[in-house]
């Protein structure tokens, strides 16, 4: 028994549908972003590689200190997005933080130059970095900018090396070609993630229309399915109950028509719980019921004071679930029309002879005698149900709250 607890504890305190979070809604966009992200990584860091030996080759003795700076800090601003970019965390941080970094010292490159450079002859090592800029951008940046990165980004390295080269007629050519490969190929590797995560969008929303459509569907087998066995029920049990009582004309006849009506009643009102299904009338104790309780609160999305009181005890497993069912449905109702205000359950333990479970609200209040014939909520789902376990349930409203008090005792 003790086990059964434990294990039912355990699974109250599992998220319902309401509460759970919704990390996996966007499931195939954030493995395409991974993927995207591990590609950006691998081809970052060989032309990272590639600038690095450039770099070296191109140092000497009279490098200026500020070459040396943005040196440096180009390179750990592309380690860090490396970095991010392999663990999948701070992807787009990182990658922004590059994406300013490097046109900055694009921009700041002809200011370093020495008259004594052979700036004709090769490329300098920051060249390499271009496109490497346009993918930063895409990690980090909308669609919109990341265009703008794609064009501003190769002009402003075709700028930098006509002026480097003080716009002589050699670098035009030159600077023309590199520019123009640099565009298309930062316009293609944007358009490929575009692509891409416009791909996984769309299946997640096919993904999450294919889900609500199962859930709807499910939902009006459930209902069909319910109003039958419903049918079936009032066929079966309640009118061969009401025909019991109509030709009863012995003691014996009449007890066996209370018994018919009662188990009518049972069945009934547990059909909106699990269709026909009774369960095992092994004792339950108090803690259960209170645990069950809570349950409900969090699948209902009701905040509410559970107060427990009196000592624990053990009542039969018909006449616990009975007790549950009826004060969720009580519950439902102060949601429902009370919106939950002032929700209080108070669970008060008799020991082995009985239990009691009160719930207040501080709504409206409603009044009984003008709910319809047709309203099964508080005639079948509280009152039936506690009448066919030989209990009692009593509901007092007013125009400051409602009380339903609903006890099961030991005869």
């Amino acid at each position: 028994m003790q086990a059964d607890t434990v294990l039912k504890d355990a699974w109250s305190r599992i998220p319902t549908l309401g509460t759970a979070e919704t990390a996996f809604e966007r499931f195939t966009g954030k493995r395409m972003e991974r993927i995207l992200a591990t590609v950006v990584a691998i081809g970052s860091a060989i032309l990272g590689t590639q600038a690095m030996f450039a770099a070296v080759g191109s140092m000497s003795s009279g490098t200026s200190s500020v070459r040396i700076v943005l040196l440096v800090v180009v390179y750990v601003s592309l380690v860090a997005m490396l970095v991010g970019c392999v663990i999948g965390r701070g992807v787009r941080l990182a990658a922004g933080a590059f994406a300013v970094v490097y046109p900055v010292a694009l921009a700041i490159w002809p200011f370093t130059v020495d008259a004594s450079d052979e700036r004709a002859t090769n490329q300098p090592w920051i060249f390499f970095l271009v496109n490497v800029g346009v993918v930063a951008a895409m990690l980090a940046f909308p669609v919109r900018v990341q265009m703008i990165w794609a064009v501003g980004v190769p002009l402003v390295y075709g700028y930098v090396r006509l002026v480097e080269g003080e716009f002589t007629g050699s670098f035009w050519t030159r600077t023309a070609f590199d520019v123009s490969f640099t565009l298309i190929l930062g316009v293609v590797i944007l358009s490929l993630g575009w692509m891409f995560r416009s791909v996984a969008a769309g299946v997640d929303d096919a993904r999450g229309r294919a889900v609500a459509s199962y859930a709807s569907a499910a939902a009006a087998a459930a209902a069909e399915e319910e109003r039958v066995a419903m049918a079936a029920l009032m066929h079966d049990s309640v009118l061969a109950a009401l025909i019991a009582a109509e030709r009863a004309d012995t003691d014996r006849a009449r007890d066996l028509a209370v018994a018919m009506a009662r188990e009518a009643l049972t069945r009934l009102a547990n059909t909106e719980a699990a269709v026909a299904q009774e369960g095992s009338d092994e004792p339950v104790g108090t803690a259960q019921i209170v645990i069950e309780l809570r349950r409900a609160l969090s699948e209902l999305g009701a905040d509410a004071i559970v107060e427990e009181r009196g000592g624990s005890g053990l009542i039969p497993g018909r006449a616990a679930r009975a007790l549950v069912l009826a004060a969720r449905q009580a519950v439902g109702n102060a949601v429902a029309h009370a919106h939950g205000r002032g929700l209080h359950l108070i669970v008060e333990g008799h020991g082995d002879d009985g239990l009691t479970v009160t719930i207040m609200d501080t709504g409206d209040g409603f009044d009984m005698d003008a709910i319809g014939e047709d309203r099964l909520g508080i005639r079948a789902s509280i009152i039936a149900r506690m009448a066919g376990v030989a209990g009692t349930a009593t509901i007092e409203s007013d125009g400051e709250g409602t009380t339903v008090v609903l006890g099961w005792m030991r005869e």
